[in-house]
């Protein structure tokens, strides 16, 4: 126990330390971009006396070592992300509201992810080398290697414009997705395709692997069913790199799901986020990235335990 302890204290310190540096870094890139939001906000003929108006009232004319210590300050001291430069609203708010479909977008595609690929990759391990084996590795390449915007524009074109069975974006559902359901499958089903073809994968991979395993022959030389040795002794030994993915994805579905979310007109996380770029509202921006990165940090943590305990020596080591 103390060693697993040791080991998650371990990387709590490297998590909050990559916290940091996002921050930092992202602050660093937003001011190095061009244009200015006084001048977005001033309109399209600006009167510089209007400008400096408007920079006096954002405090952009104060240094930004200056503003970067405040809403660090205030961050940690009373859990303020700021606000927005162009609303004057609470970055919270853009969070809490932007949280909601991304994270109903998540659970669904993780919902049918982990049945899926592990279902599926389970039982091309079984069949390694057969016909069932060649089509699913077949397919999973074929579905890896087309691009989500790709894959999302096809889907679009057939399933909505052609045969207009699916609306093609969400546009006029809000954040009520849930009471659309139809609008949710194919975000979906983008937002699945990449992911199961991984986990598939390396579920199969480690599954063949473990069914080859001295431990598993000598559990079947004892008489041990053939089930149980799959589920019993081979599945848990897989496990270990397919919980890894599984936290990248989920990390990637909450942070990274912005083509799937431009595409469609979801008002998630990552359309929050590319207004606040395009607008260049940096607390906005930077209130996103510390959300994203601590995610990040909370979800490999987890995937690092489970594989800690999965496969104490490999954990050790890492």
């Amino acid at each position: 126990m103390s060693g697993l302890r040791s080991f998650v204290a371990r990387r709590l310190l490297l998590g909050a330390l990559q916290i940091v540096a996002v921050v930092l870094l992202v602050f660093t890139l937003t001011e190095a971009l061009p244009g200015d939001a006084a001048v977005a906000l001033a309109g399209d003929q600006p009167d510089p006396a209007r400008i400096e108006a408007i920079r006096a009232a954002m405090e952009l004319d104060r240094p930004a070592w200056e503003r970067l210590t405040d809403w660090v300050a205030g961050l940690l001291l009373h859990g303020d992300f700021g606000t927005s430069l162009t609303s004057g609203r609470p970055v919270g708010e853009y969070i809490t509201d932007g949280f909601g479909p991304t994270l109903l977008l998540a659970t669904l595609t993780v919902a049918l992810l982990v049945p899926a690929g592990f279902g599926l990759g389970v039982l091309a391990a079984r069949h390694e080398g057969r016909i069932v084996d060649r089509v699913i590795s077949s397919v999973t390449l074929a579905v890896y290697a087309v691009p989500e915007f790709a894959l999302g524009v096809l889907l679009v074109t057939v399933f909505a414009l052609q045969l207009g069975w699916l609306p093609p974006t969400a546009v006029g559902y809000g954040t009520d997705l849930l009471g659309h359901p139809s609008a949710l499958v194919l975000p979906v089903l983008v937002l699945l395709s990449r992911p199961v073809c991984s986990l598939v994968r390396l579920v199969r991979a480690g599954m063949i692997d473990a069914l080859a395993s001295p431990y598993v022959a000598q559990a079947r030389r004892y008489g041990v069913a053939g089930v149980r040795v799959r589920y019993a002794h081979a599945l848990p030994n897989a496990l270990a790199p397919a919980a890894q993915q599984l936290a990248r994805t989920i990390d990637w579905l909450l942070c990274g799901a912005i083509v799937v979310e431009t595409l469609y007109v979801i008002p998630g996380l990552g359309t929050v986020l590319l207004g606040a770029v395009a607008e260049r509202d940096v607390p906005v921006v930077q209130g996103l990235a510390v959300v994203f990165g601590a995610l990040t940090v909370t979800l490999n943590l987890g995937a690092d335990v489970v594989a800690h305990r999965l496969a104490p020596r490999a954990g050790v080591a890492a």
